[in-house]
C-alpha cells in the first residue's frame, strides 16, 4: 500500500477537509451505483434475462441486435456499473492515520 505525507500549518483542518471530500465523493459514486444498478435491473425485467446472462448471449452472437440500440445502453450501463464499484472501491481504501 502506497503512503502519501502532506506537511502544512494546520494537519487537522487539512486532515478534516480531505475526509470530508472523500466522503462526498464516495457518497456520489455509491448514488450512482444505486442507480445504475436500478437501471440494469429494468433491462433484466424488461428481457427476462440477468445482465451476465445477457452479456454472454450476446458476446456469443445468440441475440439479435435491436436497432433501437437497447442493448448498447444495457452494455454501457455494466460497464459504468463496473467503474464506479473501482472507483469507490479505491476510496473505501484509503486509511487516515495519525
Amino acid at each position: 500500500m502506497g503512503e502519501l505525507k502532506i506537511i502544512c500549518e494546520h494537519p487537522e483542518s487539512l486532515r478534516n477537509l480531505i475526509e470530508e471530500v472523500v466522503t462526498q465523493k464516495l457518497r456520489s459514486l455509491e448514488d450512482g451505483i444505486h442507480r445504475t444498478q436500478e437501471r440494469l435491473k429494468e433491462f433484466e425485467t424488461k428481457y427476462q434475462l440477468s445482465t451476465e446472462e445477457f452479456l454472454r448471449r450476446f458476446e456469443n452472437d445468440e441475440l439479435q441486435h435491436r436497432l433501437d440500440m437497447e442493448f448498447d445502453e444495457w452494455i454501457g450501463e455494466y460497464r459504468m456499473l463496473k467503474r464506479l464499484k473501482q472507483k469507490a472501491d479505491k476510496l473505501r481504501g484509503i486509511e487516515f492515520v495519525n
